[in-house]
């Protein structure tokens, strides 16, 4: 069954018009961005394959360039569509945390990270610089490493947020094995960085562990 086999009330275009976003499924939703389907497959069943094979709309969204290349029907135009949306969200989620103090809101700054790292095949080491109030300067990605080890520079992290002005910091890293639970060497550095920063009376708020489905506060935890 094509979209115009379906009754102009269930149509995801029609039913988003009528209805608002919310209304429509996470399959109408991308039916609607991806706009056509493939021979013999509608566009609603097209959508519908997609999310099964990628584990639902979030791995989708945050899946590669290179993983999208490999879904045949995926050309460069739904590619770039989807890569859009996802970064529309980033910047959105970005300007809201810089509107208010960072942790009013920490499921928001635990969704933000996800969409930011959670797809990084490669692991991310990232600051957020804060403010006297706690709202974000800005959130700089300072190091980047292989699959399985970053090295991070004490005296980089401290000269930028001097340079920055922040009064606070919060770190987050990936794990591109998509398991967020901080390790032993995760410990070991966020307390290196602490001990630096504290000699230019610089707080470290938090450092939060980024997986596939899951965010990891050393805060929560107790680890700081």
């Amino acid at each position: 069954m094509t979209i115009k086999d379906l009754p102009a009330s269930m149509r995801p275009r029609e039913k988003l018009l009528a209805r608002g976003a919310a209304a429509l499924g996470d399959a109408e939703l991308l039916a609607l961005l991806l706009r056509t389907g493939l021979k013999g497959t509608g566009v609603l069943q097209f959508a519908e394959r997609l999310l099964a094979e990628f584990g639902g709309i979030s791995r989708l969204l945050n899946a590669s360039v290179d993983d999208l290349k490999r879904v045949k029907g995926m050309g460069p135009a739904k590619r770039a569509e989807l890569a859009a949306v996802l970064e529309l969200a980033r910047r959105s989620m970005a300007r809201e945390l810089q509107q208010r103090a960072l942790f009013d809101t920490p499921e928001r700054v635990k969704d933000y990270l996800r969409l930011a790292l959670a797809q990084r095949t490669h692991e991310v080491f990232a600051v957020l610089f804060l403010d006297a109030q706690n709202q974000l300067l800005t959130m700089e990605e300072m190091f980047r490493g292989t699959l399985t080890q970053t090295s991070v520079y004490p005296r980089e992290v401290v000269k930028r947020a001097l340079a920055l002005n922040a009064a606070a910091v919060v770190f987050a890293h990936n794990h591109p094995s998509g398991v967020a639970e901080p390790s032993r060497s995760d410990e070991f550095l966020t307390q290196s960085l602490k001990s630096a920063l504290a000699l230019v009376d610089i707080r470290v708020l938090d450092h939060l562990v980024v997986g596939q489905s899951e965010v990891v506060s050393f805060a929560e935890r107790g680890l700081l």
